[in-house]
C-alpha cells in the first residue's frame, strides 16, 4: 500500500530503454473522450437543435495529411441526443474555431461567412493601399461616386412613391375633424352625466336633511304643548290690570306681553303656587266685633238688617275680587308666608 503513491522507481544500473518493446498501433486509431459542442448546431436527419455547451461522449482521432503549420487537425464524432445519428467536425486553428463537416449544419453560419469575407476583403484592400498612393486615390473616388449613385437610386425611389400614391389631404382633414368632434361630444356628455349624477345625490341629501329637521321641529312641536305645569317657570304668568269689573272673564282684557315676560314669565295668583300662598283675610265689620266691645255699644247698636248684610257681603265680594285681579307687586303685598298666617 504504501508503494502505491510513490513517484520515482527504481532503475538499476544495467537498465536499457532501447530494450523495451513497442507497440505497434494505427496512426488513425480512436480515443473515447467527453467533450462539449463547441457551436450551436441541427441534426440534418431528425431536426434536432443542438445548444453550444452540450456535454458528449465522443470518439477522437488525428486527420491524416492535414497539417496547419505543423499542428495536427482533429475530428471528432458524436451522436444525436434524439435519432442517434453520426454528427462529424473537426478543428480548424488557422481561424481558431470549428468547422462542421457532416451529419448538421451549423446555426448562424452564413452570417460567419458573410463577416469572414468582409474582414477578408477589408485585409486586401489594406495591403494594397499600403505602398501605392495611387491606389488609394482610386478607391476613394469609386466609393464617393458609388455613394452619390446610392443616394440618387433613393431619392428616384422616393419621387416614384409619391407619384404613385395620391394622398387626399382634405379627406384626412376631415376625417380628422370628424374624430375630434365627436371627442368633443363625448366628453361633453360626459360632463352632463357627471354634473347631473351630483344634482341628484345633492337633492338626495336635502331630502334627507329636510325630513330629519321636520321630524325634529315635530318633536319641538310636541315639547312646546306639553301642560304648562311641568315647566319651572309656568308660575310666572300675566295676570289682568286692575281695571277690570268683576270675576267673570268675559270682561277681563289681557296686557301686552313683554319680552322679558315670555322668558321669564309673570307673578300669577292661580300657578303652582297656589297652594302654598296663604291669602291674608280681609278686615270684615260683622256684628261680633260691636257685640265685643263693650255692654254700652251693644245695647246702643241695633241688628243690622238684611239690606246691610247684602251690602257687606257684596263689598268683601269686591274687594276679594279686587285683590285676585290687582298686579304682580299688589299680590306680593296682599299675600302673607304661611307662618304668618298660623301666628295670626
Amino acid at each position: 500500500m504504501s508503494e502505491r503513491k510513490v513517484l520515482n522507481k527504481y532503475y538499476p544500473p544495467d537498465f536499457d530503454p532501447s530494450k523495451i518493446p513497442k507497440l505497434k498501433l494505427p496512426k488513425d486509431r480512436q480515443y473515447v473522450v467527453r467533450l462539449m459542442a463547441p457551436f450551436n448546431m441541427r441534426c440534418k436527419t431528425c431536426g434536432e437543435y443542438i445548444y453550444k455547451g452540450k456535454k458528449f461522449n465522443a470518439r477522437k482521432e488525428t486527420v491524416q495529411n492535414e497539417l496547419y503549420m505543423g499542428l495536427p487537425i482533429f475530428r471528432f464524432y458524436i451522436k444525436c441526443t434524439r435519432c442517434l445519428a453520426e454528427i462529424t467536425f473537426k478543428t480548424d486553428p488557422e481561424n481558431t474555431d470549428y468547422a462542421m463537416e457532416h451529419g448538421a449544419t451549423r446555426n448562424f453560419q452564413a452570417e460567419k461567412l458573410l463577416e469572414e469575407e468582409e474582414k477578408k476583403i477589408q485585409r486586401e484592400r489594406e495591403e494594397e493601399e499600403l505602398n501605392n498612393p495611387m491606389k488609394v486615390l482610386e478607391n476613394r473616388t469609386r466609393d464617393s461616386k458609388l455613394e452619390m449613385e446610392v443616394l440618387e437610386n433613393l431619392q428616384e425611389l422616393k419621387e416614384l412613391n409619391q407619384r404613385q400614391v395620391q394622398v387626399d389631404f382634405e379627406a384626412m382633414l376631415g376625417q380628422y375633424k370628424e374624430l375630434e368632434k365627436r371627442q368633443r361630444e363625448k366628453e361633453k356628455e360626459d360632463d352632463e352625466r357627471e354634473t347631473k349624477e351630483m344634482l341628484e345625490r345633492a337633492l338626495v341629501k336635502r331630502l334627507m336633511d329636510s325630513d330629519s329637521d321636520s321630524d325634529r321641529d315635530q318633536e319641538d312641536g310636541k315639547a312646546l304643548k306639553r301642560p304648562s305645569a311641568e315647566r319651572p317657570t309656568d308660575i310666572l304668568t300675566t295676570d289682568t290690570g286692575p281695571d277690570t269689573k268683576g270675576p267673570s272673564s268675559s270682561g277681563v282684557k289681557r296686557q301686552r306681553v313683554e319680552s322679558w315676560e315670555r322668558s321669564v314669565g309673570a307673578l300669577g295668583g292661580r300657578g303652582a303656587l297656589g297652594s302654598l300662598v296663604v291669602r291674608r283675610k280681609p278686615a270684615v265689620m260683622t256684628s261680633a266685633q260691636p257685640a265685643a266691645a263693650g255692654p254700652v255699644a251693644a245695647t246702643d247698636s241695633a241688628a243690622p238688617g238684611p239690606a246691610e248684610r247684602r251690602s257687606t257681603s257684596s263689598g268683601a265680594s269686591s274687594g276679594a275680587a279686587s285683590v285676585q285681579n290687582s298686579s304682580s307687586l299688589g299680590l306680593l303685598g296682599a299675600y302673607s308666608d304661611s307662618d304668618d298666617s298660623g301666628c295670626d
